[in-house]
């Protein structure tokens, strides 16, 4: 909802005024582009909704960042931009962005992108740009406290786990697949993206 998303943006206006940097990894393109063609017309493909739904996504991020006098970028990318040839020219567009104190909101490019250059969630496509720019910290965001003992929404016994130490098979155990129909992440893409 938009209200979540404001109290999102009021948190990272206020981490930029403590001078840090920061970029933002968005989804909801192909769900926006869905909402918007509504479901009378089942043909259009997941490039199409995304075409269509991120110029609506992107008006609501700059519409909400412009409440704190900041700019927003857009940069949408495909697994060939982390690619040897590309890499430098995506990390050089997202340090001048962040030179200029300008957010930079980045997407998969789905309008684009091929299985063969698919990145497939964000999880894994905020690691790309984190380990390309070097940055200090990822922050996942999800509608869970953190990685479980087991899933907290079947099992009143699952306990947090505050520090994973090493992640092997029994951590990817515990992640489990994604809970909504609209995600390609859950837990299981988190633990993927910090190993």
């Amino acid at each position: 909802s938009k209200h979540s998303l404001l109290g999102l943006v009021q948190q990272i206006a206020h981490l930029q005024r403590q001078g840090l940097q920061l970029l933002l990894v968005s989804s909801g393109a192909v769900a926006t582009g869905r909402d918007i063609l509504g479901e009378k017309d089942p043909s259009p493909t997941k490039q199409t909704f995304a075409s269509i739904g991120q110029v609506k996504l992107m008006q609501i991020w700059s519409e909400l960042f412009s409440l704190f006098d900041l700019q927003v970028g857009q940069v949408l990318l495909t697994r060939e931009d982390f690619s040897s040839c590309k890499r430098q020219a995506t990390r050089d567009t997202l340090s001048c962005l962040l030179q200029h104190n300008i957010i930079p909101i980045i997407n998969e490019n789905d309008t684009v992108a091929t299985k063969e250059l698919c990145v497939g969630n964000n999880d894994k496509l905020a690691a790309l740009v984190a380990n390309a720019i070097a940055a200090d910290a990822v922050i996942p965001l999800t509608d869970q406290d953190g990685l479980y003992t087991a899933d907290p929404r079947l099992n009143s016994d699952a306990q947090l786990i505050p520090l994973v130490h090493q992640i092997d098979e029994k951590i990817y155990a515990l992640a489990g697949g994604s809970s909504t129909s609209l995600g390609t992440g859950g837990m299981a893409t988190k633990i993927e993206a910090a190993e």
